[in-house]
């Protein structure tokens, strides 16, 4: 018997035994065909629990990006599997759980790990983030060696003529690739921005409208453009990453690793940490926020909903200060959040070396006004950070106090702008502009997607200070103390009981949703969520199991004894 035929055996053992592990023992064991999994659910008083629910399967739209998902051969380097290692679950999230995987057939467990685990990549960056990294991974990541997935997108070869619509507006040339993309004679437009190199991103809410060539900063301006536009496989396959780890609800705002509460810290100004942090800025921050800070890099033409910051202005929307300039500490909690809902990732894996050293560069080269550049004006150094705002413990909420936020809501006019509902859609909505010329939407507060943080001091934090370049002002002079918690609060309910993805309300009876209102009620974990009809699963598993006397060891000392529970 040679080595070659025992190898050869083996191998071709090892391949059955894969396919019963895999294929066979996965319809015979019925655990592998549950759909109960343990999700974060936020409730009416704005606190995150966790609750046992099931898995919801994929959408038509999310089926069609999983095809493509699969064509594409993504799951060759990708796998989506977290294991119970604390390395894994720091990294990714929560352990993966046999009901995620109900609707997957076939499963895309995986193994490789050429490319990041995607088992919770769901609302970790917003669709525009993919948009760019689809189009070319390296805008994003330097260090990518994904293949850029150019074929996604409807990009013809040639380039597009910009010409006047004969009202004094730029517009693109009828042809037979931008016609079937607009409707030259409608009367409503959307404006879009190329980047610095004409690429223009065209994304499928374009369809039907008369096309803007919008550059109120002088981003582009050149004459003829390339077209990139979104099409139903790119934006089915941006719809299925998006699934992926949605059925364990609002658990990202509880994700410990990217949680950061901070005043401030700093390194001392030193030409060394700044030249590092140029380092850290080309290889992480470089393609949405560009060369020269002003928010106009290469993947910039993908953000078409919010615009990358843009330095060189001085102008921060997330602080603690009551002045515009925020602390190091403001930047760093920004950075380690990341803005949700946008294109601006967490970074809470990034060093922390990394983070301070690159706020370093932020505040002294690109924080910069050049316009004279006889005198050019470094705002962290003629404007310094004030003293931060402190923030005490919030109240505990209460139905009163959400009642009365309501008034709050009404007398400070929230809703024009958010809508009655909270859904961003109030009657001056269509025209806010932010500083910089271009079209801002209030937040969709139903979404549960909060850009300054998850938290009720979040929220408070963002009605006290406003939010500096875009309409939403500070209510810290208007409102008192109590009104501003009470109306954090109320914000916070809003996405009550909702799915993240959708923002539709979950299915949850009406005695469910009162037990978890319960402040009191605490399921902290999804070892021990909250099971619908009441009680936990480990008070459930403990009334269905007999209870036998159990032998506990009893610490004195040096010595163990054993000792009889009552």
């Amino acid at each position: 018997m040679t080595a070659r035929f025992v190898a050869l055996v083996a191998g071709v053992l090892f391949f059955f035994l894969a396919v019963f592990t895999q294929g066979i023992l996965t319809l015979l064991e019925p655990s592998a065909r549950t759909t109960d999994v343990t999700a974060v659910v936020r409730t009416d008083l704005g606190q995150l629990k966790w609750m046992l629910t099931e898995a919801t399967d994929y959408t038509p739209l999310q089926k069609r990006g999983r095809a493509v998902y699969l064509s594409e051969g993504c799951w060759y380097c990708h796998s989506q599997y977290v294991r119970p290692v604390t390395g894994e679950t720091r990294r990714w999230g929560p352990v993966s759980e046999a009901g995620e995987y109900a609707f997957d057939v076939p499963h895309l467990f995986g193994t490789r790990r050429i490319g990041p685990d995607l088992t919770r990549v769901g609302l970790k960056y917003g669709d525009e983030w993919h948009y760019a990294h689809f189009w070319n991974p390296r805008m994003l990541s330097e260090d990518s060696i994904m293949q850029p997935g150019r074929g996604l997108f409807y990009a013809p070869e040639g380039r597009i003529k910009i010409v006047d619509d004969g009202a004094g507006n730029r517009t693109l040339e009828k042809t037979s690739f931008t016609q079937p993309l607009f409707d030259f004679g409608s009367k409503e437009q959307i404006k879009l921005t190329p980047n610095s190199d004409g690429l223009l991103f065209v994304p499928q809410l374009a369809r039907g409208k008369f096309p803007l060539i919008w550059t109120p900063n002088k981003e582009y301006t050149g004459d003829t453009v390339r077209i990139a536009a979104e099409t139903d496989d790119l934006k089915g396959l941006v719809a299925y990453v998006q699934k992926l780890g949605m059925n364990r609800g609002k658990w990202r705002d509880l994700f410990e690793p990217q949680e950061i509460e901070i005043t401030d810290v700093t390194l001392p100004r030193s030409s060394e940490w700044i030249a590092y942090g140029k380092e850290v800025y080309e290889r992480r921050c470089i393609g949405c926020h560009g060369e020269k800070g002003d928010g106009n890099g290469p993947a910039a033409t993908f953000l078409f909903n919010q615009r990358p910051r843009n330095f060189s202005a001085g102008v921060f929307k997330f602080r603690l200060t009551q002045k515009p300039i925020p602390t190091d500490g403001d930047l760093l909690r920004t950075i380690t959040r990341g803005v949700r809902g946008t294109a601006m990732p967490a970074w809470y894996e990034l060093p922390l070396n990394d983070r301070l050293a690159v706020i370093q560069y932020i505040k002294y080269v690109l924080a910069v006004d050049r316009s004279d550049p006889s005198k050019p004006y470094a705002y962290f150094i003629e404007e310094p950070p004030t003293q931060p705002l402190y923030i005490g413990q919030p109240p505990a909420p209460s139905q009163d106090m959400l009642a009365h936020a309501k008034d709050v809501w009404q007398n400070a006019k929230c809703w024009e702008c958010h809508g009655q509902t909270g859904k961003g859609d109030g009657e001056k909505a269509a025209g806010l502009k932010d500083d910089f010329g271009f079209p801002v939407r209030p937040a969709d507060l139903t979404s549960g997607q909060f850009k300054s943080g998850p938290s009720v001091q979040d929220i408070f934090r963002t009605m006290s200070t406003g939010l500096s370049g875009t309409p939403m002002p500070s209510y810290r002079d208007s409102l008192s103390e109590q009104d501003r918690w009470a109306l954090a609060y109320y914000v916070l309910s809003l996405s009550a009981f909702k799915d993240p993805l959708t923002g539709e309300p979950l299915k949850i009876s009406d005695a469910d949703r009162k037990a978890l209102d319960d402040p009191k009620a605490a399921t902290g974990s999804p070892e021990d969520p909250y099971v619908p009809g009441g009680g936990s699963r480990r008070a459930a598993a403990s009334d269905s199991v007999p209870v036998e006397p159990v032998r506990a060891l009893v610490q004195t000392g040096s010595d163990a004894i054993p000792h009889q529970s009552e």
